[in-house]
């Protein structure tokens, strides 16, 4: 007892002289609230913005970050790009052991330095400068310190205070000085659950602090641009690409952009424009001749992934693009833009938001907030919207990336704000009809053609192109259920007229049902079964949201086995909620055959966390139900 309070006391004593010696980096100082559900601690973010002119940004950043697991490291973020217009002046980061001792320097020229199109042949600048370091050991605290240089201040990186669950903050700060004449302005988002205090708000000067923000779990479905606070901002009087502008909207952007950035970058040479004149003919309809030139660019371009704000705002002129052959989603957009002036369809350079996750550009505050680029056409009333990276996506085809999103069209007469096609929930529909039969050892043999639109047009297209060994692999695990799946034949359809996908598959699967006794036991719902994989999340604190509906309807042929007849089998069951509505019928055509109908329609929507719980018992009924089973027993 007395050696155990000895070594209590000696570790106490240690523990307060390593913190004096090495004070913010020592590990074994941080709170226990802060460690809790933490996989990393940011112990200091401070970012230092100085916008000194119309065309002079400078951008501090020190960021303190504890390792504490192997899952924390993302959170060190230690990261810079630049390109012509972008400097990095000053970077290097140190790291620390558990008690504040220094392990390692990393000096600018141990940064690895890499384009940012992933490869060196490029025809752009825009690269990157990366950490590359191994930890030996957790926990560990590594000081990252940067300072980057730019002329494009239309680009004000926004204040993060939370990037991401499972990582708590003892400290946040962001200072921002300005002229008082280039227009400054704001926007808060998520303030409420958080104490942030806001130390300066003037005409000249911005900053914010927080301090102690624990680590958020990660629940299902949360919508973290809802609840994750930041602020965003932007200028009225900015420069862009060497070019000053002035814009207090969305309109007067696109009108300028119009103007300063883009004019010039859309000259084709005579021989493009004869080429696509050419294949387009004598077809007069504008909807028509825009497949002609969409398909001719998927056909001779590849994509080259650079995000809009690495390697520039301008686009590839349309000429370097023809002849290279590839560009990233700027220099595509913008040389599809060219081919289509060229056969006379009117088309415009599209700046959005891409990702799964739907994210507007705030339309009532204008600042660059896009990641991505494509095309809008006008049609009537109506917008189609062209994804130029893409070698495989149908003509308009838009889901899941930047579908049902608020995104700003550059025209002539300026900037609008408009609403990219919105998937309704039975418009991602997957139709399956097919059949099996039982046999008398519980052996099951089948087959089934799926239709899928939509969101699932959009998970299924890929399977036409995968190797032979991946598709097999992809259906023993989407028929987990059946445990001996054998593929017999496989065939598809990418109808991408109508943007609908086709399977057509034969399979067997020995011992699908169960022998107990003399009798046969199987689950009737062969072909979709809902896993019900719901988690149980405990006091929930966050809303939750399903981004996207969807709608599936089965109806499969079941053939008995003659030497069986049927004992009990699933009774009709149907579920309606604000959540969904869901329907099975099991229909006996005569004694050896029954027809299983099946429809689940599970509605888009944003919900309260209260009704987390009431949303799992839905699923959790269907998943119940999915797996009814039928008994045989002898004749």
């Amino acid at each position: 007892m007395k050696i155990s309070t000895f070594v209590c006391l000696l570790f106490i004593a240690l523990t307060f002289q390593v913190s004096a010696q090495k004070g913010e980096y020592v590990s074994l100082i941080i709170s226990d609230s802060l460690k809790e559900n933490a996989n990393a601690v940011i112990r200091l973010n401070q970012i230092d913005i100085t916008i000194s002119s119309q065309k002079s940004m400078t951008v501090k950043e020190k960021r303190v970050v504890t390792v504490l697991n192997q899952n924390g490291l993302n959170a060190i973020n230690a990261i810079e790009s630049y390109d012509k217009r972008k400097t990095v002046k000053a970077i290097e980061a140190v790291v620390y052991d558990a008690f504040g001792n220094e392990i390692k320097k990393i000096k600018r020229k141990d940064f690895k330095d890499q384009s940012a199109s992933g490869g060196g042949t490029l025809f752009s600048d825009g690269r990157y400068l990366t950490i590359d370091y191994t930890p030996t050991q957790y926990p560990f605290t590594i000081v990252y310190e940067s300072e980057t240089e730019t002329s494009n201040t239309a680009f004000i990186p926004s204040w993060f205070v939370l990037t991401d669950f499972y990582v708590s903050v003892e400290k946040s700060i962001l200072n921002v000085t300005f002229p008082a004449s280039l227009g400054f302005k704001k926007k808060e988002f998520n303030f409420e659950n958080f104490k942030i205090i806001k130390e300066k708000d003037t005409e000249t000067q911005l900053s914010y602090s927080v301090e102690n923000i624990i680590a958020q779990k990660y629940e299902d479905y949360t919508p973290v641009s809802r609840i994750f606070p930041k602020v965003m901002m932007g200028l009225e009087h900015f420069n862009l690409e060497g070019v000053d502008g002035s814009a207090k909207n969305w309109s007067e952007y696109g009108k300028w952009f119009s103007e300063n950035i883009l004019k010039g970058t859309d000259i084709l040479n005579e021989d493009a424009k004869f080429k696509i004149k050419t294949l387009v003919g004598a077809e007069s309809d504008p909807i028509k001749k825009a497949k002609i030139v969409y398909k001719f660019v998927q056909e001779k371009s590849r994509y080259v992934s650079v995000q809009v704000g690495i390697g520039g705002f301008k686009p590839m002129l349309a000429n370097d693009v023809d002849r290279l052959g590839y560009g990233d989603c700027k220099g595509l957009s913008n040389y599809t833009r060219a081919l289509l002036e060229a056969v006379g369809v009117p088309s415009y350079y599209t700046e959005l938001y891409g990702d799964s996750n739907i994210r507007d550009i705030e339309a009532d505050f204008f600042s660059i907030q896009g990641n991505h680029v494509i095309l809008c056409i006008a049609n009537g009333s109506d917008n189609i919207f062209l994804e130029c990276t893409s070698q495989t996506n149908p003509f308009g085809f838009q889901a899941n990336f930047t579908d049902d999103r608020d995104v700003v069209v550059m025209k002539p007469d300026g900037g609008h704000i408009i609403h990219t096609k919105k998937y309704q929930d039975k418009d991602n529909s997957q139709i399956s009809k097919g059949s099996y039969s039982i046999d008398a050892n519980g052996g099951l043999s089948g087959g089934l053609q799926i239709n899928s639109t939509g969101s699932q047009y959009h998970q299924k297209s890929s399977l036409e192109t995968m190797p032979t060994v991946e598709k097999d692999t992809y259906y023993k695990k989407y028929w987990s259920a059946l445990n001996t799946l054998k593929i017999e034949k496989m065939s598809f359809i990418n109808d991408k007229e109508s943007v609908r996908f086709e399977e057509h598959v034969k399979l067997n699967a020995a011992n699908y049902g169960s022998k107990v006794a003399e009798k046969i036991i199987f689950v009737v719902n062969a072909f979709n079964i809902t896993s019900g994989n719901v988690k149980r999340i405990r006091n929930r604190k966050n809303p939750f949201e399903i981004q996207r509906g969807y709608f599936d309807t089965d109806e499969i042929e079941v053939k008995l086995p003659t030497e069986y007849k049927i004992e009990s089998m699933p009774v009709d069951f149907e579920l309606n909620t604000k959540f969904g509505e869901y329907k099975t019928q099991l229909i006996k055509k005569d004694d050896k055959t029954v027809v299983f109908k099946r429809n689940l329609w599970i509605k888009k929507g944003l919900y309260t966390n209260k009704e987390y719980d009431e949303y799992r018992l839905f699923m959790e009924q269907i998943s119940r139900n999915d797996n009814a089973k039928i008994i045989l027993t002898p004749n």
